[in-house]
């Protein structure tokens, strides 16, 4: 029997043990003969400040059979229907940005234009969240799920939700569901690569011990140990475009009698914003702000003054927001931080890791001799894309209408990305649509027009007149868009009434184990 490929994973953590378990499981349906080892130390550790997802972490569990309750159970994560966006707009203002999508779950007139709804919410000057069902269960704190008279558990809608998580935990979690892959202890000293091609030959460990692969993924974080030190890789920079480059992380316990939120919270500050993510026992929270206008003291404190109270903050981390050029070099592919990073805003990271490697392990995984240049450029050139979409996406969030401080004077006029000013310039003269972002993930998840919506709508940035204008050249479909918004409201308003309470659900889910 021929000798297995050696695909070795360094570094683990959640974006660790996302490769290492999509790919390997990938590997035995499609029979390649392979063998996967992960390389992480004990000696590094890992804090677990909250992190949370997109609806791509349930498609995750879902694809490859694993028990959401029993992922909520042992992670102690929580249901994220979508993000809370408060003081972005102007202070005292706030909108909700949900992550389900109506259209999904009504079969459109034929001949019918994309996001016709949307269209239609924002011509009738209607919040695009009313026809959400999300929206209603955000507002009255419930979980997606009602309980059936037998006790049962039962699903409002067939919509996919994201989390929220301790990502330390997240990473355990996925290393136990992890069968027959090697776990090695052990901190790389040094790397071997080939004098002709430039591969990675071995890693040489501070222990002593040696390591052979044939393909490595690197998932080192913000190390970049393999692509970045050793790979020579280029890194690009978008710190002219997105204007937070430190971040304090700090936790915060959950009051006594306080329900656990069903969303995420990013509350604009006077030089950046602060993240706020629920899980079932403690607050993951963090201030992620401009180093340009106030030192970490200063925001600390700017920070405490907003909450009323002291916080102990965890870490003081310098961002560097950007992407490498090539995340895929000779036989070394980055995955997570060490492929790229913007600000938490979002919660792209995993997302972005989750969808990399569903698009490599479906389209590209087979016997490293078999890889190609064409192989290497044509996923590099789609995760480019991927990450540039990212960023011109959280770069919108920055178009407000704020000038109440010297940080937000400066985003106004010199950080808004160009490419989000041309959707902008655009979307003058014709309502966003689905269409104006090209499918090249192979059908996986990524950031669209339904995601764009809630945004645009919150933050003041659509037209209403060119949303009639539009609509007023189809009666009839203007006629159905008003009769389905107005039903999906009424229905999704009535299943907000009998959704289980959102600590409830927990309570329920904790006790069948």
């Amino acid at each position: 029997m021929e000798k297995p490929s050696h695909f070795v994973i360094v570094g683990g953590g959640t974006a660790g043990w996302l490769a290492a378990f999509i790919l390997q499981d990938t590997a035995k349906r499609q029979k390649l003969n392979a063998r996967f080892s992960v390389v992480e130390s004990s000696k590094i550790p890992t804090v677990g400040v909250g992190e949370s997802t997109t609806a791509v972490f349930r498609i995750f569990l879902k694809h490859f059979d694993l028990d959401e309750f029993a992922f909520l159970r042992e992670t102690r994560a929580t249901i994220k229907l979508g993000i809370r966006h408060q003081d972005w707009r102007q202070k005292g203002h706030s909108y909700f940005g949900p992550i389900d999508d109506p259209h999904q779950v009504i079969a459109a007139p034929k001949g019918a234009p994309s996001d016709y709804l949307n269209v239609f919410s924002v011509a009738a000057g209607r919040p695009v969240q009313d026809m959400h069902l999300f929206e209603h269960l955000f507002q009255a704190n419930k979980a997606p799920y009602a309980q059936k008279p037998d006790g049962s558990l039962i699903a409002l809608g067939p919509f996919h939700y994201a989390y929220q998580f301790d990502q330390a935990r997240v990473g355990q979690y996925l290393k136990r569901q992890s069968k027959g892959i090697e776990i090695i202890d052990a901190t790389v000293a040094e790397v071997a690569r080939d004098p002709v091609t430039g591969d990675i030959i071995s890693l040489e460990m501070e222990d002593g011990q040696s390591l052979a692969g044939d393909f490595f993924i690197d998932a080192t974080g913000f190390r970049k140990r393999l692509i970045l030190k050793e790979m020579q890789a280029n890194w690009l920079s978008f710190g002219d475009a997105l204007p937070v480059n430190r971040a304090l992380p700090f936790w915060l316990p959950i009051p006594e009698g306080e329900a656990i939120p069903n969303h995420t919270l990013a509350w604009a500050q006077n030089n950046g914003w602060m993240w706020k993510i629920p899980t079932q026992e403690r607050y993951g929270c963090g201030y992620v702000f401009s180093d340009q206008f106030i030192s970490a003291d200063e925001a600390k404190a700017e920070i405490e003054q907003s909450l009323g109270h002291e916080i102990d903050v965890r870490n003081d981390i310098k961002l560097d927001a950007g992407r490498l050029e090539n995340a895929w070099i000779g036989n070394c592919v980055a995955v997570g931080l060490s492929s790229s990073f913007l600000e938490p805003l979002e919660s792209t990271s995993i997302h972005g890791t989750i969808v990399q490697m569903m698009l490599f392990a479906e389209h590209f995984l087979r016997d490293p001799s078999a890889m190609t240049s064409n192989h290497r450029a044509d996923y590099n050139a789609r995760i480019a894309r991927q990450v540039d979409d990212f960023r011109s996406f959280v770069s919108l969030h920055y178009m407000t209408e704020r000038d109440d401080t010297p940080f937000w004077r400066d985003v106004t006029e010199n950080r808004i990305h160009g490419e989000t000013r041309e959707r902008l310039e655009y979307w003058k003269h014709s309502m966003p649509r689905h269409e104006h972002f090209p499918a090249f993930l192979g059908g996986l998840p990524h950031v669209e027009s339904q995601l764009h919506y809630p945004v645009l709508d919150g933050l003041g940035l659509l037209d209403a007149g060119l949303a009639r204008q539009e609509m007023a050249q189809t009666p009839k479909l203007r006629s159905f868009a008003r009769q389905t918004v107005d039903s999906l409201t009424r229905e999704y308003r009535a299943a907000a009434n009998v959704a289980l309470p959102h600590a409830k659900f927990y309570e329920l889910i904790n006790a069948m184990e």
